[in-house]
């Protein structure tokens, strides 16, 4: 894909611009119009990286359950088939472990294959694949074999499913040396973030927050995919603080970043001023955004959806009691999902991670003590 669009031109013997000129200039100016700042869809920025990847380079393809002829379940990768054909999006039987396993094989052999998952508990079964091949290839072989590929996979709750749809998995792989992580909370990053995971050399497990498909942001995409394909911009393990606050921080990723966000503007409400941190990448982790973010505010609160026992949640609090224990006026509070199997739709709401319960653990950082 070329970053500029080169215009040809003619003219007469008097100098004027030939008709096919002046077309091809009213194209230019249309497609600059088209390309101003527009509602994107999380959804859209997704396909439209898949799409970019796989135009910019051909070893890239694209497969998975449902992902071909449907474009998947969520539509993440509609149009795909008809524009780059068969061979390079396709549908799968409904086996994981050979989704996995066949991506293992071509990565080894110079493809670059994006795997899709379907729904996060759908992945199990692919379990022993990514954790003894695709996660230890690189160090078993003394760095002589690369798997440049990428599994997504669609998490978390807030779309009223039922179990095996709703999982919040991410800890089994974090806790995976040899695998990165990545999870977007904005549309601006599901682009960029997908974008690097493809482009990356490592394997990377992309965790898309289901909830979030259907959210929008205002941004000029053009200027985004400009940024990303010339490589200024990359996300993976820096951390952004989405809010800035004084008295408290809240460390968040993914799914949970809008509700914590919404979390802090209540508490301005109240009075307080609260710190948003989004890590965008759970390994590499920001280990120095983190410290930074909790020192300067003395509180913090980590808010998560998937379960609290031995989570990631757990190991961002022991992290943040080792690096800024000096600096804590309070102990770290966190507020996850229960440690229960996921509830039935009517139920999740009281289960996963809520602007009040945010609020309740910001009340209780030990205020008194200011």
């Amino acid at each position: 894909m070329s970053d500029t669009l080169t215009i040809p031109t003619s003219s007469d013997a008097n100098g004027n611009i030939s008709a096919a000129t002046a077309s091809s200039a009213e194209a230019a100016g249309q497609a600059r119009a088209a390309a101003a700042p527009a509602p994107v869809t999380f959804a859209k920025a997704l396909n439209t990286a898949l799409a970019d990847a796989m135009e910019t380079d051909p070893s890239v393809v694209v497969f998975g359950e449902d992902v071909g002829t449907l474009g998947g379940v969520f539509r993440i990768t509609d149009g795909l088939t008809a524009r780059f054909g068969q061979d390079r999006c396709f549908d799968t039987p409904l086996a994981e472990s050979g989704i996995i396993g066949m991506a293992v094989g071509m990565a080894m052999n110079g493809l670059r294959p994006v795997v899709e998952m379907q729904f996060d508990a759908f992945a199990y079964p692919a379990l022993e694949q990514i954790f003894s091949h695709v996660a230890k290839m690189h160090n078993r072989t003394r760095g002589a074999v690369s798997l440049p590929m990428v599994i997504r996979i669609p998490y978390g709750g807030g779309i009223g499913g039922v179990e095996h749809h709703c999982d919040s998995s991410e800890a089994y792989y974090a806790h995976t040396p040899g695998l990165k992580i990545f999870t977007p909370a904005t549309v601006a990053d599901a682009y960029r973030m997908l974008r690097e995971a493809i482009a990356s050399d490592d394997p990377v497990v992309f965790f898309e927050p289901k909830k979030l498909y259907w959210s929008k942001e205002t941004l000029d995409l053009a200027a985004l995919q400009e940024s990303v394909g010339s490589g200024r911009e990359r996300a993976e393990g820096h951390a952004v603080l989405a809010r800035s606050g004084t008295d408290a921080t809240i460390v968040t990723y993914g799914p949970s970043v809008p509700t914590a966000l919404a979390a802090a503007a209540a508490a301005e409400a109240e009075g307080r001023s609260v710190a948003v941190l989004d890590l965008r990448t759970l390994v590499p982790l920001d280990d120095e955004a983190i410290t930074a973010a909790v020192r300067a505010t003395g509180r913090a609160v980590v808010v998560a959806e998937s379960q609290g026992f031995v989570s990631v949640a757990s190991e961002l609090v022991a992290r943040i009691q080792e690096r800024c224990f000096h600096q804590l006026a309070a102990p770290v509070r966190r507020v996850t999902g229960f440690d229960i199997p996921y509830p039935a739709p009517k139920l999740e709401h009281h289960h996963l991670p809520s602007v009040d319960r945010i609020l309740d653990a910001l009340d209780d950082l030990q205020w008194e003590d200011r």
